[in-house]
């Protein structure tokens, strides 16, 4: 029946008792399988994640700068990351950064919660904040 349409006879569930066949264009049937999953692939959300970067001895307006821009990323619901980096023998502050990230996580308490606390890596003390979800 299938040669005489044209087309090929595909089996559907082999384990069943008689085996399922379909009479399809198999061509056709692997295409649109593509493109549902090209589909669905684009409909799945990116994650982005945004950097902030502080000095140990950042001041008050650099700080309020940079927690309006962290504001405007958690909004747009990208990820943050922050991160206090110490040049050379600034890493004796190592307290004065964490410090100033706690702030930044008490001050964007509305905004997104904190996903990692301030961990020091290197010469970096990072920390990651994901969005609230808007209800």
């Amino acid at each position: 029946m299938a040669d005489e349409q044209g087309l090929d006879l595909v089996e559907i569930s082999p384990n069943a008792n008689p085996p399922v066949c379909k009479i399809m264009d198999y061509k056709k049937f692997l295409y649109e399988q593509k493109k549902r999953e090209k589909a669905l692939k684009s409909k799945a959300s990116k994650v982005i994640v945004k950097e902030i970067r502080f000095g140990p001895q950042t001041d008050d307006h650099d700080y309020e700068f940079k927690k309006k821009h962290a504001i405007k990323f958690l909004k747009d619901g990208a990820k943050l990351k922050a991160f206090v980096f110490f040049k050379g023998r600034s890493i004796v502050f190592k307290e004065q950064g964490q410090i100033l990230l706690l702030r930044l996580a008490q001050d964007l308490e509305e905004y997104g919660k904190v996903e990692q606390m301030p961990k020091l890596e290197g010469k970096r003390m990072i920390m990651f904040m994901a969005p609230k979800k808007n209800k």
